[in-house]
């Protein structure tokens, strides 16, 4: 299954270091992003500029979650190293992952493997996927997905 623009965001419920999340229960607009594993150069990376860029996103009323398969444990100590304010999900079986359609086929170096593709979605206050962004490139990203999340941010939930 792969989700698009324009369709319903699949709803879930995945443990973090301080609760379980499920996403219909959240109130406006969320970023959902998912990262290969944590304390890795590029994931770090990212999940730093998410939160350095967390004030902004926070004033335009949008939730930002980072889903990995690492566990709620890993995620917290990756946290505290990193001193990363971002909620870090643990999508150990990657069910989520897969409903998405981020669990895929890598080939690196000519051997395959199945990981996480890099990827997020911006998800209006209604559930709608309103954009994705597949195989991101970390340089710049947060900064684009803020600039559309500051676009949507605030929207009602009824509207289309």
């Amino acid at each position: 299954m792969t989700v698009t623009e324009g369709d319903q965001a699949p709803d879930f419920t995945l443990p973090s270091a301080d609760g379980e999340v499920t996403l219909s229960a959240i109130a406006g607009p969320v970023v959902l992003y998912f990262y290969p594993r944590d304390d890795t150069p590029g994931c770090t990376t990212q999940a730093k500029d998410f939160t350095a860029a967390g004030g902004g996103f926070a004033d335009a009323g949008v939730t930002v979650l980072g889903v990995s398969k690492d566990t709620v444990a890993k995620h917290d100590k990756f946290a505290a190293k990193h001193d990363l304010s971002v909620r870090l999900l643990s999508d150990a079986e990657s069910d989520v992952c897969e409903r998405y359609g981020v669990w895929v086929e890598k080939n690196m170096y000519g051997r395959k493997s199945m990981g996480i593709e890099r990827s997020t979605f911006l998800i209006g206050a209604d559930g709608t996927v309103r954009r994705v962004w597949r195989k991101v490139k970390v340089p710049g990203h947060v900064e684009e997905v803020l600039r559309d999340a500051r676009a949507l941010g605030g929207e009602p939930a009824d509207s289309a």
